[in-house]
């Protein structure tokens, strides 16, 4: 068995000078994290292991762009899931996390685990890995997650990214680049977990800060990176409550009314439409696609040109710009993509809450987050004024439903 040599973590003393890149601060909630975990592992091993953490993600800007091969800014943020983690040489990947069954996968079984489990995600990974000439080997982890499902920063990427880099680091040297982890992790939920979610989730938490994201090859990415983790700015994400789960067909409508128009035009997506003979047809278009659709397709020429906008104001340090770009991606969303609350909805949990919250902003932004109809909304919080923010909206949505968060300047690691 192969195995690489790397640093043994004894103590959270071992792992703080990690902290400032992956948390950008809170130092004291998160040693107390670690050594948890450290005690948990050690009383069941007899020994202490190496750490891995990979992060949430925070869609910036680019909402519902990807799958028609447009650009997004995405970035992993200061949620993340460790994990404390040992070699085995049984060819049985072993990750035990708090509150949820142990996962135990027999590397190399032609039994398919079912959709939807962890079990799945991990076997995913694996056939990626082989597909692509790549070693896996067994281990046993130990995870401690603060990357809740509920808080709309993708914990099924963090976990897939988290098992990504592990394989990485014990069986391939550490030689396996960003781009080809978020690959593999999509994949893996696509073909295994049985989800078919685009590649944002995964490409923001593997290239780590802040990134544009380009889509227009179909089945890839490619990431120009940002120089700027808004040191004054921080992202605070409100969940307004709403259940996905019956709102599949809101979000398949989408993808369905969009491609509707890049059909009239004879393409497959909408990156492969000219806007000018978009509008130049009109007259046609109309006669053929409904009115949503036109409005959802003019959202995603217009979003696509505010990525741009957005990404040059943050190289540029221009942040009333960066703002304005926030801000008008969720009224875009809120007037064209009509993806704040299902038809129908008479309580509109997101608008209510994008109304609240902008009384309390001081000149921050804020918008829908991720797919939208239900769920949370992000707000774009100069420092000073997180605090009474947060404490105005925890009033209204709970404290557990108010999260801040920083950018996370690194993708998934080994410390």
């Amino acid at each position: 068995m192969e195995k690489k040599k790397g640093k043994i973590i004894r103590s959270a003393a071992d792992a703080e000078p990690y902290f400032s890149a992956l948390y950008g601060g809170s130092a004291k909630a998160q040693r107390e994290r670690y050594e948890k975990l450290i005690s948990r592992f050690v009383a069941e091993f007899g020994q202490a292991g190496y750490m891995a953490s990979s992060s949430g993600r925070v869609e910036v800007i680019g909402n519902h762009t990807d799958h028609n091969g447009g650009v997004a800014v995405g970035c992993a943020v200061s949620l993340d899931t460790i994990a404390m983690f040992l070699p085995t040489d049984d060819g049985v990947i072993t990750v035990k996390s708090e509150g949820y069954p142990d996962v135990r996968v027999q590397l190399g079984s032609a039994e398919r685990a079912p959709h939807g489990t962890s079990d799945a995600l991990i076997q995913g990974i694996a056939a990626g890995f082989a597909a692509r000439g790549y070693k896996t080997g067994g281990f046993t982890a130990l995870t401690s997650s603060n990357v809740s499902g509920g808080a709309g920063v993708s914990s099924s990427a963090a976990f897939e990214l988290l098992v990504c880099e592990i394989l990485n680091f014990l069986y391939n040297g550490g030689k396996i680049g960003a781009k080809e982890k978020a690959l593999v992790s999509q994949f893996s939920e696509n073909v295994y977990f049985g989800k078919p979610c685009g590649l944002l989730d995964q490409s923001a938490i593997a290239f780590g800060g802040l990134t544009l994201l380009n889509f227009d090859t179909k089945g890839d990415v490619k990431p120009t990176h940002i120089d700027n983790v808004l040191p004054d700015y921080t992202l605070v994400l409100i969940d307004t409550g709403g259940d996905h789960k019956h709102l599949t067909g809101e979000y398949a409508s989408i993808t369905e009314e969009m491609g509707r128009v890049s059909a009239f035009f004879g393409r497959e997506r909408l990156i492969e439409v000219r806007e000018e003979e978009f509008y130049a047809r009109m007259p046609e278009l109309k006669r053929a696609v409904n009115g949503r659709a036109i409005q959802r397709a003019i959202h995603f020429f217009e979003e696509n040109k505010r990525v741009y906008a957005l990404a040059a104001a943050l190289n540029d340090g221009d942040y009333v710009a960066f703002l304005d770009a926030v801000n008008e991606s969720g009224f875009s969303s809120q007037t064209l993509l009509q993806n704040t609350f299902p038809a129908g909805d008479t309580d509109q949990a997101i608008p209510t809450a994008l109304a609240i919250a902008r009384r309390y902003l001081r000149g921050g932004a804020n918008r829908v987050h991720g797919g939208g109809f239900a769920g949370t909304i992000l707000n774009v919080v100069q420092n000073e004024y997180v605090a009474e923010f947060t404490e105005n909206m925890s009033k209204i949505y709970g404290g557990g439903k108010v999260v801040p968060l920083k950018v996370r300047s690194v993708g998934p690691i080994v410390l």
